[in-house]
């Protein structure tokens, strides 16, 4: 014998009618489970989306870069320690002894003149008359070029004979020209950097931006190279060198392990101790900066888990309540032929809709959040993210209306149609 609703299409729509009839009711039930979602959607864009720029920026010097430094590279959480701050600096000695090794194409050394030796910044002034002192000032040499850790747009690196001559030409990037020469070509022009006029002879792409720029020391193409020479006739005695070396093609394990012996040598540094030094690549750098995001994203998943379960509890409630209120209805259907596992999948069936429904809302409201996200910092919303986000909104209807629904088909028949 057919009983009313005996199919899962009749339970989805009574399902449907039920959340029609009783709107508010339900809307409230399922804020919680709408909250989460939009919390998983929200947490993993944002998550995704840095993880995402920070690749692009750090592949952008090549996979096949080793990054050398006296202290630690990368993503810190606390300031260098004492014994890395009395660390000595790596010279123009260690990158031409790099350059020397076969595993390595090009070894280039930047050094870092943006301040002064009383730690105040050194201005750059414009014809324009702008001044700021936020901007990043380089030395290297002209082996640059032989990197990707900047493309050229326009103009031309500096020669060796500038280099040697310690010439004050220099190179400026995207977000200097903006301040700079909002409306003019700037190569030929001069700029003035800590008093001294330098003629720009080249212009740097803009690059990639980890957190949305916003100037100042927060853009990556707030940046001057200039030759290492006319960077010492500023700054003599500078020693803050960060080297970048890169592999040949195939020969990135092998070149670290040269590089690391090379540096210990020099550095004298007893075997069995730690490297007093930094080594990194694109990779290492990428898999440690995930390490810290995948840690946040898991805190923040369990944050947005507790919205989950309050509409899992909202959902319980609701549902015990529906089985009161559907006591006869209950009755009718068990004296047609329904049997226990029909009533049970019928308010199963009610209860995964209502959340169901609860994460589409969530993830529509959290998808157009995304939007307004990336407007100010990077977003990127992977396919798991909404496919996630929906099956658990489900799934907590499943769990959390388990109780309700089996409560539901355990009811007597009999005392079910007495019930009014």
């Amino acid at each position: 014998m057919k009983f009313i609703g005996s199919s899962f299409y009749e339970n989805l729509k009574m399902a449907l009618d039920t959340l029609r009839s009783n709107k508010l009711r339900s809307f409230l039930t399922i804020i919680g489970v709408v909250i989460g979602v939009i919390t998983v959607m929200l947490i993993s864009s944002i998550i995704s989306g840095i993880n995402v720029a920070v690749e692009k920026q750090v592949e952008s010097f090549g996979t096949r870069s080793i990054f050398l430094y006296k202290t630690d590279i990368g993503i810190r959480t606390s300031a260098p320690t004492r014994e890395e701050r009395m660390r000595k600096p790596l010279t123009m000695d260690d990158a031409e002894a790099i350059n020397d090794l076969q595993s390595i194409e090009v070894s280039v050394p930047f050094l870092d003149i943006s301040n002064n030796f009383f730690g105040q910044k050194i201005n750059v002034t414009g014809k324009n008359g702008k001044t700021s002192s936020s901007v990043q000032l380089n030395g290297t040499l002209p082996q640059v070029e032989k990197t990707t850790s900047e493309t050229l747009l326009e103009g031309r690196w500096f020669s060796q004979s500038e280099s040697d001559e310690k010439a004050n030409v220099c190179l400026i990037g995207d977000f200097v020209r903006e301040t700079y020469f909002p409306f003019d070509n700037p190569l030929g022009q001069t700029i003035e950097i800590g008093g001294t006029e330098f003629r720009i002879i080249g212009l740097l792409e803009k690059r990639e931006q980890l957190f949305g720029g916003g100037g100042g020391n927060n853009d990556q193409s707030n940046v001057i190279y200039m030759p290492m020479g006319a960077a010492l006739k500023l700054k003599p005695n500078a020693d803050d060198l960060f080297i970048l070396a890169v592999a040949r093609e195939g020969q990135l394990e092998k070149a670290k392990d040269e590089v690391q012996d090379l540096l210990r040598i020099r550095r004298n540094v007893k075997y069995g101790e730690k490297n007093n030094f930094a080594m990194e690549t694109a990779a290492s750098l990428i898999e440690q900066f995930g390490a810290i995001t995948s840690g946040v994203f898991i805190a923040m998943i369990v944050i947005s888990s507790i919205g989950l379960m309050i509409g899992g509890l909202g959902v319980m409630n609701i549902m015990l309540v529906s089985v009161t209120e559907r006591t006869r209805e209950i009755g009718i259907r068990k004296a047609i032929g329904a049997r226990q596992s029909d009533i049970l999948l019928q308010f199963l069936i009610e209860a995964a809709t209502l959340t169901g429904f609860g994460g589409l809302v969530g993830l529509l409201i959290g998808w157009l959040l995304t939007l307004l996200v990336k407007l100010i910092m990077p977003s990127y919303v992977p396919l798991w993210a909404p496919i996630a986000g929906f099956c658990a909104s489900v799934g907590i209807g499943l769990i959390f209306g388990l109780f309700p629904a089996w409560k539901a088909a355990r009811l007597d028949p009999i005392e079910s149609l007495r019930y009014e």
